[in-house]
């Protein structure tokens, strides 16, 4: 009974860590974040979308409770808080490319969306997704579509790119007239045709064979997906959020 309580203590002890390693995570070493445009990337057509401070130009997805946070230069999201909603732009977009930093916490799970609509309950029912997870360390078996990079249930990225939960990465996503695009550190993972024949046979064939009105905008939100994880302690944080229309 001793060694139960010990044992039964030390993974309590554990948890605990946990849940403070990753918040640490998600503010450590981030005293560099500026969150600033450089004067060739404004006369390039380049625009940020957080300013470092506020969420001013985001709401959550249908105003539904929401617990997303604008700290130390982030935008963060901890499955622990109450209010899971998405975070969505203001604004809507159409043809553009998108860069974001991003870290995950070891479990993390979370993703970033393109095209959504609020016509449908959930931000995934329209919007496709840019997987943002934890590959080697998620507590469940997860398939290569799952996997960071992917656009979720439909394509699975061609190279593993990710760094390790805790480190910054950078997603580039690209959408022109229907041709999408997935950069992850500097890296094209995977690269697909909105609503070509091929599409549409992947759709018909897949998760999204009931969801009409998946993929199917032609210009929408950007989503940020709140995190999601079996571990309460998981998060993910954003920085450096900036836009160019095409």
């Amino acid at each position: 009974m001793k060694k139960t309580l010990l044992l039964s203590g030390y993974f309590l002890f554990g948890a605990w860590c946990i849940k403070i390693n990753a918040r640490n995570i998600a503010i450590k070493n981030d005293t560099t974040i500026n969150n600033q445009l450089t004067s060739q990337q404004k006369a390039n057509g380049w625009s940020l979308l957080f300013d470092g401070k506020t969420l001013n130009g985001w709401r959550t997805f249908k105003s539904e409770p929401g617990s997303w946070k604008a700290q130390n230069g982030m935008i963060c999201s901890y499955t622990s808080d109450s209010g899971h909603a998405d975070l969505i732009t203001d604004d809507v977009y159409e043809n553009f490319e998108l860069d974001i930093d991003w870290k995950i916490s070891p479990e993390g799970n979370s993703g970033i969306l393109y095209l959504v609509t609020e016509d449908y309950d959930a931000t995934y029912l329209s919007g496709p997704e840019y997987q943002l997870i934890d590959d080697d360390g998620f507590p469940e078996k997860i398939e290569d579509w799952q996997k960071t990079g992917a656009n979720y249930a439909m394509q699975a990225p061609s190279i593993k790119a990710a760094h390790k939960p805790g480190e910054w990465n950078t997603t580039k996503i690209i959408i022109n007239k229907g041709h999408v695009e997935h950069w992850l550190n500097g890296k094209k993972v995977v690269e697909y045709n909105l609503w070509s024949d091929e599409w549409k046979q992947e759709k018909a064939n897949g998760k999204w064979k009931d969801d009409a009105g998946y993929g199917e905008a032609k210009s929408g939100h950007i989503a940020l997906q709140s995190s999601h994880s079996n571990t309460e302690a998981s998060g993910i944080c954003f920085k450096n959020i900036m836009i160019k229309k095409l």
